[in-house]
């Protein structure tokens, strides 16, 4: 699904974002993500390394 966005659709959602959120907001949020995306990768290995073991 996110694959048919191209990079038009990403330039519109970061414009989208920038108008709503403000400059100064969004790296909070772009670190605030990114931290969430790294718990959960952590997390999830976390569970394979058990099952596999």
């Amino acid at each position: 699904m996110l694959s048919n966005i191209g990079f038009p659709g990403l330039i519109l959602i970061f414009l989208l974002a920038l108008i709503v959120f403000g400059p100064k907001k969004l790296p909070q949020i772009g670190r605030a993500v990114g931290t969430s995306l790294r718990e959960f990768k952590d997390a999830t290995k976390g569970i394979t390394d058990e099952i596999q073991e």
